[in-house]
């Protein structure tokens, strides 16, 4: 093609939608929808057998040191890379052949976290013996238990939702407004869990709001039967490739995608997995304690939900939206050291407030900083690890960062409720709580720095590779 020509093309060609009108074609994109929702479906588990559940067990008396080690269920999250490369190589059993392996794999765990969380509201959090077909069994244990099926399940929807939304974007521009899409639908969950839950169970009792939140996984489901398959996951399992249980095909699933990551990033790779699993340790090792605190400051759980359901709400969003217009304009490593500042500064505002005592307009303004920030560095971590994954092992790349992210928190976070217990030896408890908040403040220091690092020596752009 000639100069002349190739210029006439050019002026034949439409113009490239640019600015707010790329925006606005990607928001009527029914896929925009339907991450809304399946970001909620993701949201709504993780607070019901982590931070909310906390509330629950104070109220029934329960030591604080035993919610603490309960929180460990939540290490299912973290270890869920080890059976992420099923997820991406096989079919869900039955589902998988009618639905697709990404939509398989999301019906079959939202139906399984529905039917636990109803087991978990029926049981209840109480001492004691249960009996089951004539069997005594220890009635926490059963308790947790099932919490820890729904946390297993939980993290199987969570590994094949971020496999779905990477898989589903065309483009980087996509991207981003999927990953805040899906961010504002899990807060929006996150929020239903750790505010109208407290309202409800001030009302109606603790298990009939877990069988509510068992009710909205039908969102969930929902939106799973509304999506599309995407384009590559269908590809992957139309394509020839090594039996799974063979010596090649475990050595694809398992050990391919690491493989990939560092051959990818190469000397950064450590940093960057370092970096990724200090950055929200305050968050981790703050939340099995912030019910408990509130209902030992004597704040009434309408109250705690009221003020997260509505002021909470409003900093959410701002956070959503102020991280995702930064990283549009500086980028996801920049966006990442704003809230590698925010995010455990945050927590200072609660060491401020159990000093002050209960006073709802302290709390009120805790909870907007707290909310703020920690919807700012929520989206900063998740759209900086979703620009490090591999086409071909979206899924297990994606879990094992996220696992990453919350592994070594959620270990430590089971010792967070020993650690106030040991601080309220020689002071009273809210002492306690202030100086344990602080605590959590100051170990975000480290992955602040190398948040440093990572500005300052910037780290080549990954080329994204085939597998």
């Amino acid at each position: 093609m000639t100069s002349e020509a190739g210029a006439a093309a050019a002026r034949a060609a439409p113009p490239a939608r640019k600015g707010w009108r790329l925006v606005l074609a990607n928001l009527r994109e029914p896929k925009v929808l339907v991450m809304l929702l399946l970001g909620f479906s993701s949201g709504i588990p993780i607070y019901l057998v982590g931070n909310t559940l906390g509330f629950w067990m104070r109220e029934n008396a329960i030591e604080l040191s035993t919610i603490g080690f309960l929180s460990w269920v939540g290490l299912a999250y973290s270890l869920k890379f080890l059976w992420a490369p099923l997820v991406d190589k096989l079919d869900a059993p039955v589902l998988g052949r009618w639905l697709g392996r990404r939509r398989g794999w999301m019906l079959l765990s939202q139906l399984v976290v529905g039917a636990a969380l109803v087991g978990m509201a029926l049981v209840e959090p109480r001492q004691g013996q249960l009996l089951l077909g004539g069997v005594a069994l220890n009635h926490l244990l059963v308790f947790g238990a099932l919490a820890l099926v729904v946390a297993f399940a939980s993290a199987t929807q969570d590994i094949v939702i971020d496999a779905w939304r990477i898989e589903s974007a065309s483009s980087p521009e996509q991207q981003g407004l999927l990953t805040s899409t899906s961010t504002l639908g899990y807060r929006g969950a996150l929020l239903v869990t750790d505010s109208l839950i407290l309202i409800l169970a001030a009302q109606a009792g603790w298990s009939l709001s877990y069988g509510a939140m068992a009710a909205l996984m039908g969102v969930g489901v929902l939106a799973t039967l509304s999506a599309r398959e995407p384009a590559a996951s269908v590809l992957a399992a139309a394509s020839p490739h090594p039996a799974l249980f063979s010596a090649r095909g475990l050595f694809d699933a398992l050990v391919g995608p690491f493989v990939a990551f560092f051959r990818q990033h190469g000397q950064w790779a450590l940093l960057m997995l370092l970096t990724i699993s200090l950055y929200r340790l305050p968050d981790f090792l703050f939340g099995p304690m912030a019910n408990p605190f509130y209902a030992d400051l004597g704040m009434a759980k309408e109250t705690v939900g009221a003020v997260r359901g509505s002021f909470g709400l409003v900093a959410t969003i701002a956070g959503v939206a102020a991280a995702g217009l930064t990283a549009v304009r500086f980028g996801f490593i920049q966006t990442l050291l704003a809230g590698a500042v925010l995010g455990p500064g945050s927590n200072l505002a609660f060491a401020y407030l159990a000093l002050h005592g209960n006073d709802p307009g302290v709390f009120t303004a805790a909870m907007v900083i707290d909310n703020f920030c920690n919807g700012y560095a929520g989206v900063a971590l998740v759209g900086y690890m979703s620009s490090l994954t591999n086409v071909g092992y979206t899924a297990t790349q994606y879990a094992l960062l996220s696992s990453f992210y919350a592994l070594l928190g959620k270990v430590l976070k089971g010792l967070s409720g020993v650690a106030v217990e040991h601080l309220a030896i020689d002071r009273s408890l809210l002492e306690a709580y202030s100086l344990f908040f602080v605590g959590t403040a100051l170990v975000g220091i480290p992955a602040l720095l190398l948040c440093i690092v990572l500005v300052v020596r910037k780290p080549p752009a990954a080329v994204q590779t085939t597998a």
